[in-house]
């Protein structure tokens, strides 16, 4: 089978000394759908940004049917044959399937835009991929699997050699998983190479030809998936002699349960059971993207809807909304903090005191600004001014005002989606030990993160999440990570 893809030590540095890859190598056959695994961090996504021409690579070389290329931006890359399919699709949903399909590069003649020999080519390459829907229909109004078969049929539109599919099952049930794999298989018998990156190891097995192991910036070796073990992969991603984070001693947590969720089922097939947290304890949410983390905390704040059977401090808790949340103490520090956490455009001050504010008409700005600086000083927080706008802060410190809001609110359940998400090293270790402190003080806080490492150091118990199950606990003072990650990779149930 001849090579259609050829990469040789990729890097990729950022300034001032950021490495996102050190020295990535893959070969992609015709015909053949090759997996790329990997932890979180270990460099896939600037991996695939690379190929897909979204960022240029510091040094190594890409080959599309042996010719060296160097793309400056992925309509160079699509126009050579390497077609990018994002986990979050890139489709426009106001506009038709049709459009989609052709947008930048419609059918014309001399200027002219085609509109029947762009619909008749629409129908072509949708039937490719067996869909049953029309090229007339808007994007917005199909389910998620036929927008995925949306987007890969705008692949074969470009005459895509190698179509890359970023974590493609994140959205899918089984079923529309099993026609997305049935299109897969399709389209390599027509020879086309599909690069299938998952953290599943069981679509690996289904779909898979070979499967590339990424850790640490670095290929570490490409195996055949027929006939490797899942301890081979396992230990490929993971590392056989890895330096692991040290947790400091922290005393037994002996408060009273302040959160017990007896179940709590929601949307993308969220069914959570028998979680408890008690007052003081920092309880960890661990799992692959598509986990269903997010969605549990957003279901606890009552910003997504859910049917749940759970107390807080021993009464029913039912909250329909987040106000209903906030009155009853608890307080989210979003995934997203420029776009959910804050108004980047208003005062510090006035971000600091949102939730504090809610549903007074009059606002006395010098009592607000008393409040929030004694707060934002006890975190540390660096800035100018109270009327500072928050967006001229570094994201460290966005992070803070964030804190502070809860704080000042005297929120006593914390819910902290990624919180160290861009933060540098330092900003990390304000913020873990600032959440040590509010726990210190009686708050009950749990974090959700895909940084394995953090909250190994950082929590008194590690829940694991996998396809919107709690599947397993851990004490992370008993149990190694290594023990920890192999469940979250195999999805394997354990409570200690």
């Amino acid at each position: 089978m001849e090579d259609v893809l050829q990469i040789e030590r990729l890097s990729k540095r950022f300034p001032p000394e950021i490495v996102a890859l050190a020295d990535a190598n893959l070969t992609v056959r015709k015909g053949e759908v090759h997996c790329l695994l990997g932890a979180n961090g270990a460099g896939k996504s600037t991996f695939l940004k690379l190929i897909a021409g979204a960022l240029s690579p510091s040094d190594g070389e890409i080959r599309v049917d042996g010719v060296k290329v160097n793309f400056r931006a992925p309509a160079e890359a699509a126009a050579s044959g390497i077609s990018m399919i994002y986990q979050e699709l890139d489709l426009v949903p106001q506009l038709t399937v049709a459009e989609n399909l052709f947008l930048g590069h419609p059918p014309a003649s001399y200027g002219f835009l085609r509109k029947s020999n762009r619909r008749l080519r629409a129908r072509e390459a949708l039937a490719r991929v067996g869909a049953t829907f029309s090229p007339d229909d808007r994007v917005g109004s199909l389910s998620i699997a036929n927008q995925q078969l949306t987007a890969i049929a705008r692949s074969l539109t470009r005459d895509a050699k190698v179509i890359i599919m970023d974590e493609p099952s994140a959205a899918l049930n089984e079923t529309e998983l099993k026609a997305v794999f049935r299109v897969i298989r399709e389209l390599t018998a027509q020879g086309v190479a599909i690069l299938y990156v998952s953290h599943r190891l069981g679509e690996l097995r289904e779909i898979g030809d070979r499967v590339t192991v990424l850790r640490g910036g670095q290929t570490i070796e490409t195996f055949p998936v027929e006939g490797t073990p899942d301890s081979a992969l396992v230990e490929a991603i993971l590392g056989r002699n890895r330096a692991l984070v040290e947790r400091l001693d922290r005393a037994p947590v002996t408060g009273e349960v302040v959160l017990k969720v007896d179940r709590l089922t929601g949307a993308h097939g969220l069914d959570i059971r028998d979680f408890e947290l008690r007052r003081g304890e920092i309880a960890g949410l661990t799992g692959l993207n598509g986990s269903g983390r997010t969605s549990f905390l957003k279901a606890l704040f009552g910003a997504d809807s859910s049917n749940a059977q759970m107390t807080l401090h021993g009464k029913t808790f039912k909250p329909k909304s987040p106000r209903d949340a906030i009155s009853a103490g608890l307080g989210l520090v979003p995934e997203s903090r420029k776009t959910e956490g804050l108004i980047l455009d208003a005062p510090i001050y006035r971000n600091a005191m949102l939730p504090t504010m809610q549903g007074q008409l009059f606002a006395r700005h010098a009592q607000m600004k008393a409040q929030t600086i004694p707060v934002l000083k006890q975190l540390s927080t660096k800035y100018g001014a109270p009327e500072q706008k928050v967006i001229q802060l570094s994201g460290g410190n966005q992070q803070k005002v964030v804190l502070a809001k809860w704080i000042i609110k005297g929120a006593q359940l914390l819910l902290l989606d990624e919180p160290s998400r861009g933060l540098d090293i330092g900003a990390k270790a304000d913020l873990y030990r600032l959440v040590d402190q509010l726990a210190s003080k009686g708050a009950a806080v749990i974090v959700a993160s895909s940084e394995l490492e953090e909250l190994y150091a950082a929590c008194d118990t590690i829940w694991v999440f996998h396809e919107g199950r709690n599947i397993a606990r851990f004490d992370p003072a008993k149990t190694d990570q290594d023990t920890i990650l192999k469940h979250q990779i195999l999805g394997e149930d354990y409570h200690d």
